[in-house]
């Protein structure tokens, strides 16, 4: 039930991110910085611009910050130490929110 409750969590805020009005206007700087052509912030910008509009980048880097921070799944339930259980939780996201997107997706263009 909190491996599900988890990856559900997990979809919502990557969905907020990756498609949420409320963050346009960051992701619309993030690319403006990124297309600034200033040698050393337009690669890192480019970068976190990739991460952000894609929902299988952005469900990795959810899963890490889910994984530090609120519950981790590797850690709490399967008895992994830290820094391997963050890492699997980035990856279990992943595959999570990438499974429940692909489902999503599908009924969208029925």
């Amino acid at each position: 039930m909190i491996l599900a409750l988890w990856l559900i969590a997990a979809y919502g805020m990557t969905q907020i991110i990756v498609y949420g009005s409320i963050f346009k206007s960051t992701r619309d700087s993030i690319e403006k910085m990124g297309n600034s052509g200033i040698p050393v912030i337009s690669p890192l910008f480019n970068f976190i611009h990739g991460i952000v509009s894609c929902m299988m980048c952005c469900s990795t880097w959810v899963g890490f910050f889910m994984g530090t921070f609120i519950y981790s799944i590797w850690g709490n339930d399967m008895g992994l130490s830290t820094v391997p259980a963050i890492f699997f939780d980035g990856m279990l996201a992943s595959g999570g929110v990438w499974g429940i997107n692909a489902i999503v997706e599908w009924y969208e263009n029925k």
